[in-house]
C-alpha cells in the first residue's frame, strides 16, 4: 500500500465498517513502516491488509474486504498471502483482533486454525455509545502449512 492508494483503501474501509479506521491512522501506519498490502481487481482496490512485525511475531492489525465482493475467497487469500509473508520473516506467531459480531471473520480465521486466546472486554467502539469486545486470537505459524 502506497499514499497515493488511500483514497481507494479509505473508500473500502468506510463502506465495510460502522466505525472505521481514520484516513490519519491509516496514514500514519504507512508513516511508521507497519507492512501494508492492497490487493487489486482490474484498477480497483478490492482489499487490503496492515500488519505491525515485533520479534517473533506479527500483529495483524487491519484486513478488510470490499463488501461487494466479500464471500469469494478474497479473505482467504489476503489472510494466506499475509501468514506467507510472515514466515518467510521467520515469525513465529501471528495475533489478531475481531469483533465477535463479525462472524465471517471468527469463521475465517477458526477455519485457518487460529485459536482463541483471550478477550478485551469494551475493545471496539460500537452502537448507541457501548462497547464491543474483541476476541484475541494467535496461530503458531512455525507449525502451519501454507
Amino acid at each position: 500500500m502506497r499514499e497515493a492508494d488511500l483514497d481507494a483503501v479509505m473508500k473500502v474501509e468506510n463502506r465495510s465498517y460502522p466505525h472505521p479506521w481514520s484516513r490519519g491512522t491509516m496514514r500514519d501506519c504507512l508513516h511508521a513502516g507497519y507492512s501494508a498490502w492492497v490487493m487489486e481487481h482490474g484498477h480497483d482496490i478490492v482489499a487490503y491488509a496492515v500488519l505491525s512485525f515485533g520479534p517473533g511475531e506479527v500483529h495483524l492489525l487491519n484486513l478488510c474486504v470490499d463488501p461487494d465482493v466479500q464471500s469469494k475467497g478474497l479473505g482467504r487469500k489476503m489472510l494466506r498471502a499475509m501468514m506467507r509473508m510472515a514466515k518467510l520473516r521467520n515469525v513465529d506467531q501471528m495475533l489478531l483482533e475481531v469483533r465477535p459480531s463479525n462472524t465471517a471473520a471468527v469463521a475465517l480465521y477458526n477455519s485457518e486454525s487460529f485459536n482463541e486466546i483471550g478477550r478485551r472486554p469494551r475493545y471496539y467502539p460500537a452502537a448507541n455509545g457501548t462497547r464491543e469486545d474483541a476476541i484475541v486470537m494467535a496461530i503458531e505459524l512455525s507449525v502451519t502449512t501454507l
